[in-house]
């Protein structure tokens, strides 16, 4: 039978039902937004909690660790390598934090072509003073303009530039609750002490909120020849190095290849944050576990009302084929009604579903812990949409195709009689 007669018979169909055509494509418009909705929400939220570690962890961080040593002197001596032996109280090597031949490894990693970039810091203990109030922390020197480019630091400053940092060697960015403990502001000076007794004072010229209690009590930023100066040691002192690197995937096998190659410790993202990547791959998990349920429970909606659809029109059915149209005919007429009705209910679910993503997207999320994040976070990658009419469209086929392989075979003589 010409296809053009059935798609017309198809078109009739559904028109002259609206109702119940209509019933049938919200089934289906509903199921398919809620998905978007659900799926675009909580990867967005996921994919902002991976945002905040990914930001301030490096890929790869190289660095001495102080550590005892592994083989003691009478481990090593052939004279008792037969005899048992136990050594207590084993003290560090006396090994010191500096990298050594840091600039030149430095220089040779930013030649990898793996690397994204690399960023030198000198961290130190110290001591911030303002008037009575001593405060222990942490002044870490960095190039504040390559940490913001590979680490995103100039997000979370909530009061004054990085600008003023780096066109100052007298300058320091302080966390917001030293700021708070010492009642002190942008424009403000304020000393540090390490345990040396040297003293520095620097002016505040930003305040920086990573969101985690324990880091913006203690941590601190100045330039990396400020920190040497306030250390004592010459510009060739680094006791960090941190990478980023293109693929995230190569990490592990490169840190272990870098601690073999300069005989120092280097700590993979991976290792670093091993609980954290646990808890995110349970979350992904419940995510699409939970997207994946709320289609199929959709696509039984889906069946059963199709179902009707189809069986309502058994009359239909058994006249059509009384007057000449095939089991095929048929079943081609229902199957296109079935498409018809989700790409139609489909196309409305992804159009409600972007709608209210939208809506949640500019919806108010303020909160202390995250002071550069102003509404909740959504994901609208495009991939969730072609999912997403892709299953209308597979599920629509099915619940149209299993109900109209059973009218294919309906004797039309038996469906008259009963009439």
């Amino acid at each position: 039978m010409n296809k053009k007669v059935l798609l017309n018979i198809a078109y009739k169909h559904i028109t002259t039902r609206i109702k119940q055509s209509s019933i049938a494509a919200l089934g289906v418009t509903f199921g398919i937004a809620t998905f978007i909705i659900l799926v675009s929400f909580m990867t967005g939220l996921n994919g902002l909690l991976d945002g905040l570690i990914l930001d301030r962890t490096p890929h790869i961080h190289l660095y001495n660790e102080i550590i005892p040593s592994e083989n003691q002197p009478i481990s090593l001596s052939t004279r008792f390598k037969d005899d048992w032996f136990m050594v207590r109280s084993v003290k560090p090597k006396q090994n010191q934090s500096r990298i050594h031949n840091a600039r030149p490894i430095i220089n040779i990693l930013k030649q990898n072509p793996d690397v994204l970039g690399v960023s030198a810091q000198v961290a130190s203990q110290a001591f911030f003073t303002a008037g009575n109030i001593e405060l222990n922390g942490i002044i870490n020197g960095v190039n504040i303009l390559e940490e913001s480019r590979l680490f995103n630091i100039d997000n979370y400053i909530i009061n004054g530039s990085i600008y003023d940092l780096h066109n100052n060697d007298n300058a320091i960015i302080i966390g917001i609750g030293i700021a708070k403990k010492m009642s002190t502001k942008v424009g403000d000076r304020i000393q540090i002490v390490n345990a040396k007794g040297n003293r520095l004072t620097l002016k505040i010229v930003a305040l920086y909120q990573s969101g985690l209690a324990e880091i913006d009590n203690i941590q601190s930023f100045a330039n990396i020849g400020t920190v040497q100066r306030f250390m004592g040691e010459k510009e060739n002192y680094i006791s960090d190095i941190n990478l980023k690197l293109y693929d995230i995937n190569k990490a592990l096998p490169m840190s272990k290849e870098l601690s073999k190659m300069y005989q120092i410790t280097a700590v993979d993202i991976g290792t670093a944050n091993a609980q954290f990547e646990t808890g995110t791959a349970i979350r992904n998990i419940i995510t699409y576990a939970v997207s994946i349920t709320l289609l199929i429970v959709a696509g039984f909606g889906i069946y059963n009302i199709l179902n009707m659809f189809i069986y309502e029109k058994m009359n239909d059915i058994a006249i059509l084929k009384a007057t000449g149209f095939s089991g095929n005919d048929v079943l081609f007429i229902f199957i296109s009604e079935a498409l018809l009705i989700g790409l139609m209910g489909g196309l409305l679910g992804l159009i409600l579903g972007y709608f209210f993503s939208s809506v949640i997207d500019q919806l108010p999320f303020e909160t202390d812990a995250l002071p550069t994040i102003k509404t909740y976070p959504v994901n609208f990658n495009p991939i969730y949409y072609v999912i997403g009419i892709v299953f209308a469209m597979i599920s629509t086929f099915f619940a149209g195709y299993l109900p109209a392989r059973k009218a294919k075979r309906i004797d039309p003589v038996t469906i008259l009689r009963g009439q």
